[in-house]
């Protein structure tokens, strides 16, 4: 298998400086950011729940599963489905680009 040719920094600036590579990083950031933030937010209102309304959490929501046993899943089930989400949109939005981009790259140090 060969290795990919050895580049040197300043002969990627030009990609880096590139509107595709830029579009991509903003696309990138457009959805991590604010994904990212919701869960946190999303994160301390259980924490703080858990700490600050045990009445509301002690709350029995069918047998001995209460809200907070509820809330606590619901932090599991959320981190999946933003993982399959966020491979969802990968595949759609930024892997094509980032595979131009990269085709590109190596052909110009091939050169």
């Amino acid at each position: 298998m060969d290795s990919p040719p050895q580049t040197a920094p300043e002969q990627l600036q030009h990609i880096e400086d590139s509107a595709e590579f830029r579009s991509l990083r903003s696309s990138f950031r457009g959805f991590a950011f604010p994904v990212t933030a919701g869960f946190i937010l999303w994160y301390l209102l259980y924490v703080l729940l858990s700490c600050y309304a045990p009445g509301f959490m002690a709350v029995q929501v069918a047998g001995h599963i209460n809200m907070a046993l509820v809330l606590g899943i619901l932090q599991f089930v959320s981190t999946f489905a933003i993982a399959a989400w966020y491979a969802r949109y990968a595949g759609r939005k930024l892997d094509p680009p980032a595979a131009d981009i990269r085709d590109r790259a190596t052909r110009e140090t091939a050169a």
